[in-house]
């Protein structure tokens, strides 16, 4: 197993803790001299926030290990291509590299829809490592995603049911 992998091996345990909270399963690690220094899941539902992201979480608390808002020197590994918010925190706060599981074709900002991590005239650049762990991290989003739009028709079978019985 390659460091990387290792490291997105417990980006995707972080991910795994938001499925348990029925949360969209995105995890997250920032890694500095080789140790791991913040861990995070998502938890915008349960939060009721969306700034509630595994990127923003994990940010936050590099920070505060690290006593300064520049994480420089750090790497974030996350199961999935960050949103324009996450990667626009990513330039912010000078982190120097994302490794990225899986890419998000709807809203990713890694270059899937756009490539923010990597813009010329912004003060700081990104570089980018995409495809670790990829099926692993696309195969739980997959399944969430189909699980939710099983539980989701479900839901609207029992309103319908129930309704016709107020009848």
């Amino acid at each position: 197993m390659t460091e990387q992998e290792r490291y997105m091996k417990e980006a995707i345990r972080q991910a795994k803790k938001a499925l348990a909270l029925e949360e969209t399963p995105i995890g997250c690690v920032i890694v500095k001299d080789g140790a791991i220094i913040a861990r995070a899941y998502n938890r915008r539902n349960t939060e009721k926030n969306s700034l509630a992201h595994a990127e923003l979480t994990a940010i936050r608390k590099a920070c505060r290990k690290t006593g300064d808002w520049r994480l420089e020197g750090c790497t974030m590994y996350v199961t999935l291509e960050p949103c324009p918010m996450c990667a626009g925190a990513l330039v912010q706060y000078r982190i120097d590299e994302v490794v990225i599981g899986c890419m998000n074709p709807k809203a990713g900002c890694a270059g899937s829809v756009i490539n923010l991590l990597q813009t010329e005239g912004f003060n700081h650049q990104v570089r980018i490592t995409s495809g670790v762990l990829e099926k692993e991290c696309a195969e739980m989003l997959t399944g969430f995603f189909k699980e939710l739009r099983i539980r989701k028709k479900m839901e609207a079978a029992a309103r319908v049911l129930q309704n016709e019985q107020s009848l």
